[in-house]
């Protein structure tokens, strides 16, 4: 996971965080393109199982997102215990979490309030400023049939 909280302090201190620059950062740290490229810049990239994307929301602005945890259907295509997976997402959220706050970004977090829409999104998650983005750390499902993960995005405020 260190490889995740690097590429966040790297991330931090680039302004203005563009698609080509968050690329740019991916490869200079080693990652592995996942080949989805979109407005001619790499979108995808993988690097010791975490999966990081690199999104653009229209007018610049740039969402990053990792997966750290990733827990897929079961063969009906569905979870058979729901709630088992999602203890398992927040257990898995729970041993995250000190990667972030233990590391040398520590120092530039400032906790976040969670928004209603934060708590409707996510299983569980905490939230922070950093280098004026949002820091999200979370347990999320998008739908049912999707896979459980826990994810670490970066954005700038007002995107979600």
């Amino acid at each position: 996971m260190a490889d995740v909280t690097a590429m966040l302090e790297e991330l931090g201190d680039t302004a203005p965080l563009t698609a080509e620059s968050a690329a740019a950062r991916f490869a200079a740290r080693g990652w592995t393109p996942g080949g989805k490229v979109r407005a001619g810049v790499e979108t995808s990239w993988d690097k010791n199982a975490v999966g990081g994307w690199i999104q653009t929301l229209g007018g610049g602005v740039v969402r990053v997102s990792f997966f750290v945890w990733f827990r897929d259907v079961d063969a009906s295509g569905y979870f058979d215990d729901l709630d088992a997976v999602y203890e398992e997402g927040e257990q898995a959220l729970a041993d995250f979490l000190p990667e972030i706050e233990e590391s040398p970004l520590a120092g530039r977090l400032v906790e976040a309030e969670q928004t209603e829409a934060d708590r409707d999104e996510f299983v569980k998650l905490k939230k922070w400023i950093f280098g004026g983005r949002i820091l999200t750390a979370g347990v999320i499902q998008h739908d049912t049939d999707l896979p459980v993960m826990v994810m670490v995005t970066l954005e700038p405020p007002g995107t979600t």
